[in-house]
Protein backbone atom coordinates (compact mmCIF):
# COMPACT_ATOMS: atom_id res chain seq x y z
CA UNK A 1 0.00 0.00 0.00
CA UNK A 2 1.25 3.61 -1.01
CA UNK A 3 0.76 6.08 1.47
CA UNK A 4 0.28 9.91 1.66
CA UNK A 5 2.99 10.37 4.34
CA UNK A 6 4.99 8.49 6.81
CA UNK A 7 5.34 9.76 10.28
CA UNK A 8 7.50 8.16 13.07
CA UNK A 9 6.02 9.18 16.25
CA UNK A 10 8.75 8.33 19.27
CA UNK A 11 7.09 7.28 22.60
CA UNK A 12 3.92 6.37 21.08
CA UNK A 13 3.17 3.85 24.04
CA UNK A 14 3.21 6.29 26.50
CA UNK A 15 0.82 8.78 28.23
CA UNK A 16 0.75 11.45 25.59
CA UNK A 17 1.72 9.39 23.26
CA UNK A 18 -0.54 6.57 22.82
CA UNK A 19 -3.32 9.60 22.22
CA UNK A 20 -1.48 11.10 19.05
CA UNK A 21 -1.02 7.78 17.83
CA UNK A 22 -4.45 6.57 17.67
CA UNK A 23 -5.41 9.93 16.60
CA UNK A 24 -3.42 9.97 13.79
CA UNK A 25 -4.00 6.15 12.86
CA UNK A 26 -7.47 6.43 12.89
CA UNK A 27 -7.56 9.95 11.40
CA UNK A 28 -5.68 9.55 8.42
CA UNK A 29 -6.03 5.91 7.12
CA UNK A 30 -3.50 7.21 4.31
CA UNK A 31 -0.71 7.99 6.44
CA UNK A 32 1.66 5.35 7.48
CA UNK A 33 1.77 5.39 11.77
CA UNK A 34 5.76 4.01 13.01
CA UNK A 35 5.75 4.01 16.62
CA UNK A 36 8.84 3.53 17.93
CA UNK A 37 9.10 2.77 21.55
CA UNK A 38 11.43 1.60 23.81
CA UNK A 39 8.75 0.26 26.70
CA UNK A 40 10.36 1.53 29.41
CA UNK A 41 8.46 0.94 32.77
CA UNK A 42 5.86 3.96 31.55
CA UNK A 43 5.67 2.83 27.53
CA UNK A 44 2.39 0.05 27.59
CA UNK A 45 1.12 -1.45 24.68
CA UNK A 46 -1.90 -1.99 26.01
CA UNK A 47 -2.54 1.27 25.25
CA UNK A 48 -2.83 0.43 22.18
CA UNK A 49 -4.98 -2.34 21.27
CA UNK A 50 -7.33 -0.52 20.25
CA UNK A 51 -5.32 0.09 16.57
CA UNK A 52 -2.61 -2.43 17.35
CA UNK A 53 -4.52 -4.43 13.95
CA UNK A 54 -4.83 -1.21 11.87
CA UNK A 55 -3.37 -1.55 8.74
CA UNK A 56 -1.39 2.17 8.58
CA UNK A 57 0.20 1.20 12.14
CA UNK A 58 3.66 -0.21 12.88
CA UNK A 59 4.70 -1.01 16.06
CA UNK A 60 9.04 -1.04 16.25
CA UNK A 61 10.32 -1.69 19.96
CA UNK A 62 13.82 0.72 19.39
CA UNK A 63 15.80 2.88 21.96
CA UNK A 64 15.79 6.53 20.49
CA UNK A 65 19.43 6.60 21.40
CA UNK A 66 20.36 3.90 19.08
CA UNK A 67 21.59 6.17 16.52
CA UNK A 68 21.93 3.41 13.57
CA UNK A 69 18.43 1.96 14.87
CA UNK A 70 17.02 5.55 13.97
CA UNK A 71 18.55 5.53 10.78
CA UNK A 72 17.44 2.48 9.76
CA UNK A 73 13.95 3.41 10.44
CA UNK A 74 14.16 6.57 9.00
CA UNK A 75 15.18 4.84 5.44
CA UNK A 76 12.99 1.39 6.11
CA UNK A 77 9.74 3.35 6.47
CA UNK A 78 11.08 6.14 4.14
CA UNK A 79 10.12 8.40 6.95
CA UNK A 80 8.74 12.78 6.14
CA UNK A 81 7.57 13.72 9.52
CA UNK A 82 8.65 12.91 13.07
CA UNK A 83 6.87 13.74 16.14
CA UNK A 84 8.86 13.73 18.98
CA UNK A 85 7.60 12.63 22.28
CA UNK A 86 9.53 9.77 23.78
CA UNK A 87 11.54 11.15 26.78
CA UNK A 88 12.16 10.65 30.79
CA UNK A 89 9.90 12.88 32.21
CA UNK A 90 8.81 12.77 35.92
CA UNK A 91 10.79 15.13 38.30
CA UNK A 92 10.98 13.00 40.98
CA UNK A 93 12.76 10.44 39.41
CA UNK A 94 15.52 12.94 37.29
CA UNK A 95 16.24 14.54 40.72
CA UNK A 96 17.17 10.36 41.83
CA UNK A 97 18.74 9.64 38.86
CA UNK A 98 19.58 12.74 36.40
CA UNK A 99 22.22 10.84 33.92
CA UNK A 100 19.07 8.81 32.71
CA UNK A 101 17.22 12.01 32.06
CA UNK A 102 20.33 13.84 30.42
CA UNK A 103 20.85 10.89 28.04
CA UNK A 104 17.30 10.13 27.21
CA UNK A 105 16.26 13.35 26.87
CA UNK A 106 19.30 15.55 25.60
CA UNK A 107 21.53 12.74 23.28
CA UNK A 108 18.92 10.55 22.53
CA UNK A 109 16.69 13.92 20.73
CA UNK A 110 20.16 15.05 19.22
CA UNK A 111 20.40 11.07 17.84
CA UNK A 112 16.98 11.42 16.80
CA UNK A 113 17.58 14.70 15.26
CA UNK A 114 21.14 13.46 13.02
CA UNK A 115 19.39 10.19 12.18
CA UNK A 116 16.68 12.66 10.21
CA UNK A 117 19.14 15.12 9.28
CA UNK A 118 21.40 12.83 7.30
CA UNK A 119 18.11 10.74 6.00
CA UNK A 120 16.39 13.55 4.30
CA UNK A 121 19.50 15.41 3.28
CA UNK A 122 20.50 11.99 1.42
CA UNK A 123 17.14 12.38 -0.75
CA UNK A 124 16.24 14.12 -3.42
CA UNK A 125 13.83 16.22 -2.59
CA UNK A 126 15.76 16.75 1.19
CA UNK A 127 13.98 18.67 3.30
CA UNK A 128 10.76 19.56 0.78
CA UNK A 129 7.89 18.09 2.63
CA UNK A 130 9.66 17.03 5.53
CA UNK A 131 8.58 18.07 9.68
CA UNK A 132 10.64 17.45 12.76
CA UNK A 133 8.25 18.20 15.38
CA UNK A 134 9.31 18.27 18.75
CA UNK A 135 7.31 18.16 22.00
CA UNK A 136 8.56 19.73 25.20
CA UNK A 137 6.81 21.03 28.28
CA UNK A 138 6.33 24.53 30.53
CA UNK A 139 8.83 23.70 32.66
CA UNK A 140 11.21 24.69 30.60
CA UNK A 141 10.35 28.37 31.38
CA UNK A 142 10.84 27.77 35.32
CA UNK A 143 8.57 29.42 37.91
CA UNK A 144 6.22 32.61 38.14
CA UNK A 145 5.09 34.00 41.05
CA UNK A 146 2.53 33.29 43.81
CA UNK A 147 2.64 36.86 45.32
CA UNK A 148 -1.19 37.44 45.25
CA UNK A 149 -1.86 41.00 44.12
CA UNK A 150 -4.42 43.49 45.89
CA UNK A 151 -7.52 43.48 45.14
CA UNK A 152 -7.56 39.58 44.37
CA UNK A 153 -7.74 38.27 47.70
CA UNK A 154 -11.41 37.17 47.49
CA UNK A 155 -10.35 35.48 44.24
CA UNK A 156 -12.11 32.02 44.04
CA UNK A 157 -9.44 29.97 41.73
CA UNK A 158 -5.68 30.36 40.99
CA UNK A 159 -6.67 31.75 37.58
CA UNK A 160 -8.52 34.65 38.58
CA UNK A 161 -5.65 35.14 41.45
CA UNK A 162 -2.43 35.06 39.20
CA UNK A 163 -4.02 35.50 35.38
CA UNK A 164 -2.03 38.38 34.18
CA UNK A 165 1.28 36.67 34.42
CA UNK A 166 1.83 33.36 32.13
CA UNK A 167 4.39 31.93 30.21
CA UNK A 168 4.89 33.20 26.84
CA UNK A 169 6.67 31.80 23.70
CA UNK A 170 9.37 34.54 24.29
CA UNK A 171 10.11 33.65 27.78
CA UNK A 172 13.51 33.27 28.73
CA UNK A 173 13.97 29.51 29.71
CA UNK A 174 15.15 29.11 33.19
CA UNK A 175 14.90 25.12 34.43
CA UNK A 176 14.62 24.41 38.17
CA UNK A 177 15.12 20.79 38.14
CA UNK A 178 17.31 18.20 36.05
CA UNK A 179 14.15 16.90 34.23
CA UNK A 180 13.47 20.67 32.77
CA UNK A 181 17.02 21.06 32.77
CA UNK A 182 17.34 18.25 29.97
CA UNK A 183 14.10 19.00 28.22
CA UNK A 184 15.38 22.76 27.90
CA UNK A 185 18.59 21.35 26.50
CA UNK A 186 16.66 19.11 23.89
CA UNK A 187 14.94 22.45 22.41
CA UNK A 188 18.10 23.61 21.87
CA UNK A 189 19.16 21.03 20.13
CA UNK A 190 16.04 21.46 18.02
CA UNK A 191 16.35 24.60 17.37
CA UNK A 192 20.18 24.76 16.44
CA UNK A 193 19.53 22.13 13.89
CA UNK A 194 16.73 24.55 12.53
CA UNK A 195 19.71 27.14 12.14
CA UNK A 196 22.30 25.44 11.44
CA UNK A 197 21.25 23.32 9.04
CA UNK A 198 17.92 24.38 7.82
CA UNK A 199 15.76 21.44 9.00
CA UNK A 200 12.20 22.77 9.06
CA UNK A 201 11.40 22.12 12.91
CA UNK A 202 8.93 23.00 15.52
CA UNK A 203 8.60 23.13 19.41
CA UNK A 204 5.84 23.37 21.38
CA UNK A 205 5.50 23.66 25.31
CA UNK A 206 2.79 21.87 27.23
CA UNK A 207 1.03 22.85 30.68
CA UNK A 208 0.44 19.36 32.81
CA UNK A 209 -2.06 16.88 31.02
CA UNK A 210 -4.56 14.34 32.68
CA UNK A 211 -6.43 11.43 31.32
CA UNK A 212 -6.76 7.94 30.64
CA UNK A 213 -3.64 5.61 30.27
CA UNK A 214 -1.62 7.68 32.69
CA UNK A 215 1.15 6.00 34.59
CA UNK A 216 0.14 6.63 38.27
CA UNK A 217 3.66 8.38 39.69
CA UNK A 218 1.57 11.13 38.46
CA UNK A 219 -0.49 13.29 40.64
CA UNK A 220 -4.62 12.17 39.46
CA UNK A 221 -4.23 8.58 38.46
CA UNK A 222 -1.85 8.11 41.56
CA UNK A 223 -4.53 9.77 43.75
CA UNK A 224 -7.80 8.27 42.04
CA UNK A 225 -5.67 4.84 42.81
CA UNK A 226 -4.91 5.64 46.60
CA UNK A 227 -8.73 6.25 47.23
CA UNK A 228 -10.10 3.86 46.15
CA UNK A 229 -7.61 1.21 48.29
CA UNK A 230 -7.67 3.83 50.95
CA UNK A 231 -3.90 4.73 50.58
CA UNK A 232 -2.36 7.61 52.16
CA UNK A 233 -2.85 10.38 49.50
CA UNK A 234 1.41 12.42 49.62
CA UNK A 235 0.59 15.94 48.98
CA UNK A 236 3.99 17.77 48.69
CA UNK A 237 4.77 20.82 51.26
CA UNK A 238 1.24 22.72 51.79
CA UNK A 239 -0.18 21.70 48.64
CA UNK A 240 0.17 25.07 47.38
CA UNK A 241 2.02 25.02 44.01
CA UNK A 242 -0.20 26.35 41.56
CA UNK A 243 -0.32 24.25 37.61
CA UNK A 244 -2.22 24.70 34.64
CA UNK A 245 -4.03 21.28 33.44
CA UNK A 246 -4.75 19.87 29.94
CA UNK A 247 -7.18 17.04 28.93
CA UNK A 248 -4.80 14.54 27.03
CA UNK A 249 -6.65 14.06 23.44
CA UNK A 250 -7.69 18.56 23.89
CA UNK A 251 -3.25 18.37 23.42
CA UNK A 252 -3.12 15.14 20.86
CA UNK A 253 -5.68 17.49 19.47
CA UNK A 254 -3.12 20.82 19.39
CA UNK A 255 -0.54 18.13 18.39
CA UNK A 256 -2.32 17.30 14.94
CA UNK A 257 -3.37 20.77 14.66
CA UNK A 258 0.28 21.75 14.51
CA UNK A 259 1.65 19.56 12.84
CA UNK A 260 -0.50 20.57 9.73
CA UNK A 261 -1.07 24.04 9.94
CA UNK A 262 2.57 25.24 11.97
CA UNK A 263 4.79 27.29 10.97
CA UNK A 264 8.43 26.03 10.59
CA UNK A 265 10.81 27.21 13.37
CA UNK A 266 7.72 28.71 15.58
CA UNK A 267 7.36 28.38 18.70
CA UNK A 268 3.78 26.90 20.55
CA UNK A 269 2.69 27.08 23.96
CA UNK A 270 -0.39 24.83 24.64
CA UNK A 271 -2.33 25.39 27.77
CA UNK A 272 -5.89 25.03 29.15
CA UNK A 273 -6.26 28.44 30.86
CA UNK A 274 -6.74 26.09 34.22
CA UNK A 275 -4.95 27.19 36.85
CA UNK A 276 -5.18 24.87 40.17
CA UNK A 277 -3.10 24.34 43.19
CA UNK A 278 -2.51 21.67 44.38
CA UNK A 279 -4.26 21.03 47.27
CA UNK A 280 -7.27 22.19 45.56
CA UNK A 281 -6.89 19.67 42.88
CA UNK A 282 -6.50 16.84 45.13
CA UNK A 283 -10.43 18.06 46.70
CA UNK A 284 -11.60 17.72 43.30
CA UNK A 285 -9.92 14.58 43.04
CA UNK A 286 -11.83 13.15 46.46
CA UNK A 287 -14.92 14.36 46.07
CA UNK A 288 -15.37 13.09 42.67
CA UNK A 289 -13.67 9.65 43.53
CA UNK A 290 -15.81 9.54 46.61
CA UNK A 291 -19.42 10.14 44.76
CA UNK A 292 -18.37 7.86 42.14
CA UNK A 293 -17.52 5.15 44.58
CA UNK A 294 -20.78 5.69 46.76
CA UNK A 295 -18.89 6.82 49.79
CA UNK A 296 -20.46 9.70 52.05
CA UNK A 297 -18.98 13.35 51.12
CA UNK A 298 -15.59 13.74 53.01
CA UNK A 299 -15.04 9.94 53.18
CA UNK A 300 -11.35 9.88 52.13
CA UNK A 301 -10.15 13.47 52.90
CA UNK A 302 -8.47 11.95 55.76
CA UNK A 303 -6.28 10.45 53.68
CA UNK A 304 -4.15 13.42 52.61
CA UNK A 305 -0.65 13.28 53.63
CA UNK A 306 1.34 16.42 53.74
CA UNK A 307 5.18 15.06 52.92
CA UNK A 308 8.54 16.95 52.76
CA UNK A 309 8.76 18.96 49.86
CA UNK A 310 10.60 18.56 46.54
CA UNK A 311 13.88 20.42 46.14
CA UNK A 312 13.35 23.35 43.60
CA UNK A 313 9.70 22.51 43.82
CA UNK A 314 8.27 25.16 41.05
CA UNK A 315 5.86 27.34 42.71
CA UNK A 316 3.59 28.18 39.50
CA UNK A 317 3.43 27.40 35.99
CA UNK A 318 0.86 29.09 33.68
CA UNK A 319 0.72 28.81 29.85
CA UNK A 320 -0.16 31.58 27.57
CA UNK A 321 -1.75 29.77 24.73
CA UNK A 322 -3.38 32.44 22.43
CA UNK A 323 -0.84 32.66 19.93
CA UNK A 324 -1.90 28.91 19.21
CA UNK A 325 -5.48 29.95 19.31
CA UNK A 326 -5.12 33.15 17.19
CA UNK A 327 -2.93 31.60 14.29
CA UNK A 328 -3.78 28.11 14.06
CA UNK A 329 -7.31 28.39 15.52
CA UNK A 330 -6.90 25.43 18.64
CA UNK A 331 -8.44 25.73 21.76
CA UNK A 332 -9.33 23.42 24.82
CA UNK A 333 -12.49 21.58 24.57
CA UNK A 334 -13.03 20.50 28.05
CA UNK A 335 -13.47 22.29 31.00
CA UNK A 336 -11.76 20.72 33.80
CA UNK A 337 -14.28 19.84 36.16
CA UNK A 338 -15.74 17.48 32.96
CA UNK A 339 -12.24 16.23 32.33
CA UNK A 340 -12.01 15.03 35.34
CA UNK A 341 -15.44 13.30 35.64
CA UNK A 342 -14.11 11.48 32.11
CA UNK A 343 -10.27 10.82 33.98
CA UNK A 344 -12.12 9.47 37.22
CA UNK A 345 -14.43 7.08 35.50
CA UNK A 346 -12.08 5.85 33.31
CA UNK A 347 -9.94 4.74 35.82
CA UNK A 348 -12.41 3.55 37.96
CA UNK A 349 -13.63 1.30 34.87
CA UNK A 350 -10.17 0.07 33.98
CA UNK A 351 -8.94 -0.97 37.58
CA UNK A 352 -7.33 -4.23 35.69
CA UNK A 353 -5.14 -2.04 33.43
CA UNK A 354 -3.59 0.19 37.01
CA UNK A 355 -3.28 -3.52 38.46
CA UNK A 356 -1.35 -4.69 35.70
CA UNK A 357 1.36 -1.38 35.34
CA UNK A 358 1.30 -1.36 38.99
CA UNK A 359 4.36 -4.17 39.73
CA UNK A 360 6.41 -4.74 42.66
CA UNK A 361 8.69 -2.39 41.04
CA UNK A 362 6.93 0.54 41.63
CA UNK A 363 5.60 0.03 44.79
CA UNK A 364 9.75 0.04 45.86
CA UNK A 365 9.63 3.15 44.00
CA UNK A 366 6.67 4.91 45.51
CA UNK A 367 8.14 4.27 49.13
CA UNK A 368 11.39 5.75 47.98
CA UNK A 369 9.80 8.89 46.68
CA UNK A 370 7.07 9.28 49.05
CA UNK A 371 8.00 7.66 52.29
CA UNK A 372 9.60 10.98 54.21
CA UNK A 373 6.42 12.18 55.67
CA UNK A 374 7.08 15.74 57.55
Amino acid sequence: MDFKRNLLITGGAGFIGSHVVRLFVKKYPDYRIVNADKLTYAGNLANLRDVEQAPNYVFVRADICDYDCMSALMREYEVDGVIHLAAESHVDRSIKDPFTFAKTNVLGTLSLLEAARAYWESREERYDGKLFYHISTDEVYGALSLTCPEGRRDAVSAHEVYGDEFFTEDTKYDPHSPYSASKASSDHFVRAYHDTYGMPTLVTNCSNNYGPYQFPEKLIPLFINNIRHRKPLPVYGRGENVRDWLYVEDHARAIDTIFHKGKVSETYNIGGFNEWKNIDIVRVIIRTVDRLLGNPEGFSDELITYVTDRKGHDLRYAIDSRKLKRELGWEPSLQFEEGIERTVRWYLDNQAWLDNITSGEYENYYANMYGSRS
